[in-house]
């Protein structure tokens, strides 16, 4: 007691301050509302395999596909999911009020947000949205437009706007090889204007040029192919055709 009358005020405050502000932070909620929870103990063996995923009512299960065992269960508060894929060890989920989220399992690794997703979520829902490109990038398609992501961290690597007076159908995409095929209905338009071809670094045309989608390492090598920047930002975005 001695010793502690003889701390100067502002540092016998300090150490009320700072309990009072740790109980602060734990108690606030998670910015979005994520609830992920994991088991205590997994075999590693086990959480290499690829879950199998169930959505049921406002929670995603990930159940392991030889044993059965839940691996984990991810909510938001006030949220419903959609729909979720499974890519290259990362599960990435669309929710009810457009925020896609991706995650390993083991924690929330991002989230993004979609534009003006009350215009056609509703009535559409999330049919044919998450679409894989390859190389570690996601193609979200909406009516208004394409984006792209990367898995990783979520990094938006090139936008597609709709052609004017026409809309995307995620619905109606399909896979041919590593290419994305998607309809672009237009009412005066002839059919071949009506489909565009994807891969992982946007539109197939001639002439492209790398965007560099793989994430470097601290040592400055990219994994996979190098990482080259686009000397013209202007390309980045795609323009509508």
């Amino acid at each position: 007691m001695a010793i502690r009358s003889r701390l100067p005020a502002p540092v016998l405050a300090l150490l009320v301050v700072i309990p009072l502000l740790a109980v602060a932070h734990q108690a606030r909620p998670t910015p979005y509302g994520d609830h992920l929870t994991v088991p205590r103990a997994a075999p590693a063996r086990v959480v290499q395999a690829t879950p199998r995923l169930r959505t049921r009512d406002t929670a995603l299960w990930a159940h392991d596909p030889r044993t059965g065992a839940l691996r984990w269960r991810y909510t938001r508060e006030g949220r419903r999911p959609l729909t979720s894929l499974h890519v290259r060890g990362d599960v990435i989920t669309l929710w009810d009020d457009g925020l896609v989220t991706g995650t390993d399992g083991r924690t929330v690794r991002w989230h993004r947000a979609l534009p003006a997703p009350g215009d056609w979520l509703p009535t559409h829902g999330g049919t044919g949205v998450l679409r894989p490109l390859g190389r570690g990038m996601l193609a979200v398609v909406t009516p208004h437009r394409i984006a792209a992501y990367r898995i990783a961290d979520g990094d938006l690597r090139w936008v597609l706007p709709a052609r004017d007076g026409c809309a995307f159908r995620p619905e109606r995409a399909v896979h041919h090889a590593k290419t994305l095929i998607v309809a672009q209905p237009c009412r005066h338009a002839a059919w071949t204007a009506q489909l565009i071809a994807l891969d992982d670094l946007g539109r197939i045309a001639p002439h492209r040029r790398p965007l560099g989608n793989e994430v470097r390492d601290k040592d400055g090598r990219g994994r996979g192919r190098p990482r080259v920047e686009h000397p013209d930002p202007e390309k980045v975005l795609a323009q509508p055709r």
